[in-house]
C-alpha cells in the first residue's frame, strides 16, 4: 500500500477586493489581490482504501463528511475527467472557521486536487486539473499553488505569482457566518450593470511596494457583509485601535477581518491583547505571502 500523504490548506486573504460589475448570466467580476496565511487546515490522503472522508479539528463542528463537502466534489469530478484516478480515504483536520471569507473549503478542496495529482502523476499545471478546480468553486484555483496573485474574472482569471513583502498580519473572525450568496445580493447590481474597469496586475508593480497601493483600495463588499453581519463594525473597530495596525480590513465576503503590522512582535503583541478582551473570537497572528 501506498504511504499516506499529506499538505496543508492555507487560508485565503484577499488583501483587497473591487466588484467590476455582474454579467448577464448572473455572476459578478472582481478584481482581488490574494496572499495566503501561515495557518489553515489539513488534509490527508491514505491511498487504496475506499472513497471517504473524516473529519476533526477545533472548527469541525457542525461540518458533514457528505457528498456536499468539497472534499469529495472535487474529487469525483476529477474522477469523471481521468477514468481509472487512484483515490482513497481523506482525513481533514479543520482549524479554519467556516463560511468565513478566508476560502476554507476551497482550500480544502484544491488540497484533495493537490493530494490526487501527486498520488496520479498529473502535473500541476494541467489544464484539466485547473478546470476542475474552476467547476468546483470561484476560490480553488487560486488556492490550488496558493501563492499571492491577482485574481479577476469570477475567480478563473489568474495571473502571475507575486513576490510579496512580509505582511505580519492578525487574522479575527467574530464567529458569526457569513453566506456569500447572501452577501453578493445585498450588492443589489442588476444583470449586465458595470461599475468599474479593471486595473490588471501593473497596479501592484512587482509587489514590494503593494501596502502603498493597498491603503488606496478597499474590499467592495464590506458595505453589504456589516449590514448583514454589524459584529464586523467592532471587529474592525477593534483592530484599527490596536498598538501598530497599519490597517484593518474584511476579507472576502466576511466575517473574518485582517490587520497588517510592521513587524512579527507588534502582531504577536495584539493578537495576545485582543483575544485577551474577546476571548470567543477566533484570533491568530500569522505571516502573509
Amino acid at each position: 500500500m501506498a504511504p499516506s500523504l499529506t499538505t496543508r490548506a492555507r487560508a485565503k486573504v484577499n488583501l483587497d477586493l473591487r466588484v467590476l460589475g455582474r454579467r448577464e448570466d448572473g455572476y459578478h467580476e472582481l478584481e482581488s489581490l490574494v496572499a495566503f496565511a501561515g495557518i489553515g487546515d489539513t488534509l490527508t490522503l491514505v491511498p487504496g482504501e475506499p472513497l471517504a472522508l473524516s473529519i476533526a479539528g477545533p472548527r469541525s463542528a457542525g461540518l458533514e463528511a457528505d457528498d456536499g463537502n468539497l472534499v469529495l466534489r472535487a474529487t469525483r469530478l476529477l474522477e469523471k475527467m481521468f477514468p481509472g484516478l487512484r483515490a482513497g480515504r481523506f482525513h481533514l483536520v479543520k482549524r479554519l472557521p467556516v463560511a468565513a471569507g478566508i476560502g476554507g473549503g476551497s482550500a480544502d478542496a484544491a488540497a484533495a486536487l493537490r493530494l490526487l495529482a501527486r498520488l496520479n502523476g498529473i502535473a500541476s499545471n494541467d489544464s484539466i486539473l485547473r478546470e476542475v478546480a474552476a467547476g468546483v468553486g470561484a476560490d480553488v484555483p487560486v488556492c490550488l499553488d496558493s501563492r499571492a496573485r491577482l485574481m479577476a474574472g469570477i475567480g478563473e482569471e489568474l495571473g502571475p505569482s507575486l513576490r510579496l513583502p512580509p505582511l505580519f498580519a492578525v487574522l479575527v473572525n467574530p464567529g458569526v457566518a457569513v453566506e456569500t450568496v447572501a452577501v453578493f445580493r445585498a450588492l443589489g447590481l442588476s444583470h449586465g450593470e458595470r461599475l468599474a474597469a479593471p486595473r490588471g496586475q501593473g497596479d501592484y508593480g512587482k509587489g514590494a511596494d503593494v501596502l502603498p497601493r493597498l491603503l488606496r483600495s478597499e474590499n467592495d463588499l464590506a458595505a453589504p457583509a456589516r449590514r448583514l453581519a454589524p459584529v464586523i463594525d467592532e471587529v474592525l473597530e477593534r483592530l484599527s485601535a490596536l498598538p501598530g495596525c497599519r490597517f484593518a480590513r474584511m476579507s472576502g465576503s466576511g466575517a473574518t477581518c485582517f490587520a497588517l503590522f510592521d513587524d512579527c512582535r507588534a502582531s504577536a503583541a495584539a493578537a495576545k491583547a485582543l483575544a485577551k478582551v474577546r476571548p470567543g473570537w477566533w484570533v491568530k497572528a500569522t505571516l502573509l505571502g
